[in-house]
């Protein structure tokens, strides 16, 4: 649960490198989140507005965990806009923020493996 609260934390920050976990373990949480919205919605009658809600109120912070993980590949955060193309698009998107992180500080900054523990 700290993953997801320390991105929420981080609310628009577009900046620094993100571990494979934090994004991933922000998406599980996110998906998570989202498929219980979803089934209140639907038993209270409210489709979609509550699952809409959540999904406007994560939008930045999911946005800006993404390109910090692009970040941490050494890749541009605009490497985010390859999921605009159809089918392949997501694809070479979620491989690239499946690959390791560089060891080394990059461009985007040091190696956050590398930070100790908070």
């Amino acid at each position: 649960m700290n993953w997801y609260l320390d991105v929420l934390k981080k609310y628009a920050v577009f900046t620094g490198r993100a571990r494979r976990q934090e994004f991933w373990m922000f998406a599980l949480f996110n998906v998570i989140a989202a498929i219980v919205l979803f089934a209140v919605d639907m038993a209270l009658g409210t489709y979609p507005l509550l699952y809409v809600i959540y999904a406007l109120a994560v939008l930045l912070p999911g946005l800006g965990v993404t390109v910090r993980r692009l970040h941490d590949t050494g890749r541009s955060g605009w490497w985010i806009l390859i999921d605009l193309i159809p089918f392949v698009g997501a694809i070479v998107l979620i491989v690239f923020l499946a690959t390791e992180g560089d060891r080394h500080q990059n461009a985007h900054g040091p190696n956050p493996k590398a930070a100790p523990a908070q």
